[in-house]
């Protein structure tokens, strides 16, 4: 994934060592860690957001296709013809 990534950008590997320079030089060597766990805590966030949402999907996809099933369960029967006349 990050090789993908950095071939997009076209990014060698002088390039990302002044980057990195460049992230030192400006956080300091002390709170990037602390950027780190942030960023890990959101991207976390993020995915779990992501799996609760396409569980909701899931969810709400099969009422859909069981509520389907028996309407055609339903229509799909025989009417009894009520003559009383």
């Amino acid at each position: 994934m990050l090789q993908s990534v950095l071939l997009f950008f076209n990014i060698g590997t002088p390039e990302l060592f002044v980057i990195i320079l460049v992230i030192i030089m400006f956080f300091g060597s002390k709170k990037i860690p602390e950027l780190a766990r942030g960023l890990g805590k959101g991207i976390r966030e993020v995915k779990n957001a992501t799996s609760d949402i396409q569980e909701e999907i899931r969810k709400t996809s099969t009422a859909v296709k069981d509520e389907i099933n028996i309407t055609k369960d339903i229509n799909s029967k025989p009417r009894s013809s009520n003559k009383d006349s």
